[in-house]
């Protein structure tokens, strides 16, 4: 979605019909983060979401690590981790409650 600063450092996403997120490029310093502790979005075709990860040049990988991979759960939910600008985790996967 839009976002009013246009400096680069800000991006908006959409992600309900009356919900945003907000991310800011700027921490003071690199810092390691868990991925243990992440943030999580369900989306309805992971394939589609995965496409528009590689058309963005967005890295992303699978639970343990493996770059470009999707993890299958036992439940059959699948699943893809990638880091923000400041290299926090998120999660998307395709899980349907």
């Amino acid at each position: 979605m839009a976002e009013p600063f246009h400096d680069g450092k800000h991006t908006w996403f959409k992600v309900g019909e009356h919900a945003q997120l907000h991310l800011i490029e700027g921490a003071k310093e690199k810092t390691a983060h868990d991925k243990n502790t992440h943030l999580c979005f369900t989306v309805a075709d992971m394939a589609a979401f995965i496409n528009r990860l590689i058309k963005a040049g967005v890295a992303y990988e699978d639970w343990p690590g493996k770059p470009n991979s999707v993890t299958n759960r036992v439940d059959g939910v699948k699943q893809v981790y990638f880091k923000d600008p400041d290299g926090f985790w998120i999660e998307v996967n395709n899980d349907t409650y």
